[in-house]
């Protein structure tokens, strides 16, 4: 623990609060700052470092504040709330999923609202950047990749609405900060079209509810209100996601949830139709 997080643990005074917690992309100790709950994120990746400088730059609105940041090193607030937003989807009633949606979507108005944009903005990569690894999966696989990566590209050549995006929303990535509601953490490096980051709700919070029947059709209602979006364009957002998400899984040898991501694809499709 010492050598990843030792050097930061005496710079900004930390005592160690509880165990390391190891992800793919970053390493995080839970800490205290002058008796203040935080979390110590180390990034491993590029991206996760560039997204501690666009959570630092929502400064608290809707996402995490950010007590310290320098290089790969990110301090931030720590939610200790214990209500998941993951479990409400879970729950044995349909409320529960739609309350959960529309609670991650009020979350998502906030980080794409107007008044965050008079800060100077961190280096984003454009969307667009991303899909790219769509176009190559579709070119080799075909079959609904080929459907995803041709409305990827329509909806490329006539995005609207540009922000900030978060790029990973979904319900564990939301969390329950207390007083301070509910908030978002791990952004990526992205700019594009807002309704980008309500896809992936579709895909989450697992495939057994992702793929549960009828979901799929009441949540993209719950979400097209609750996000004041147009549903067919946000159907092809999940299409578009779902086909760029199954290609990431492909890439890493993971098939399994690459068939869930292009099954979700294949029904925002048929709702399409």
């Amino acid at each position: 623990m010492s050598e990843i997080f030792g050097r930061y643990l005496t710079r900004w005074r930390l005592l160690p609060d509880g165990d390391p917690i190891i992800t793919r992309s970053s390493r995080l100790l839970p800490v205290r700052m002058d008796g203040t709950p935080a979390m110590l994120k180390i990034a491993i990746d590029t991206e996760e470092k560039f997204g501690g400088l666009l959570l630092k730059w929502w400064d608290g609105q809707g996402a995490a504040h950010v007590f310290a940041h320098e290089g790969v090193a990110l301090l931030m607030e720590r939610a200790e709330g214990p209500a998941s937003l993951a479990d409400m989807a879970r729950g044995h009633r349909d409320d529960g999923d739609d309350q959960a949606s529309r609670l991650i979507c009020r979350v998502v108005e906030q980080l794409h609202a107007p008044a965050a944009r008079s800060r100077p903005l961190p280096d984003l990569v454009p969307l667009a950047h991303w899909f790219r690894e769509l176009e190559l999966a579709a070119a080799r696989h075909g079959g609904i990749l080929t459907t995803c990566a041709e409305t990827a590209r329509r909806l490329l050549a006539s995005e609207r609405d540009i922000v900030p995006l978060h790029g990973d929303i979904h319900h564990g990535n939301i969390l329950d900060f207390g007083p301070r509601g509910w908030l978002a953490i791990d952004p990526k490096r992205l700019t594009g079209e807002r309704g980008f980051d309500y896809a992936n709700l579709f895909c989450n919070p697992e495939a057994a509810i992702a793929l549960a029947p009828g979901r799929l059709t009441r949540q993209a209602d719950v979400v097209a209100e609750a996000a004041g979006l147009e549903r067919e364009r946000l159907l092809k957002w999940i299409m578009a996601y779902a086909g760029l998400s199954a290609a990431w899984f492909i890439g890493d040898g993971e098939w399994e949830p690459a068939k869930a991501a292009l099954a979700v694809a294949e029904l925002a499709a048929a709702e399409l139709t």
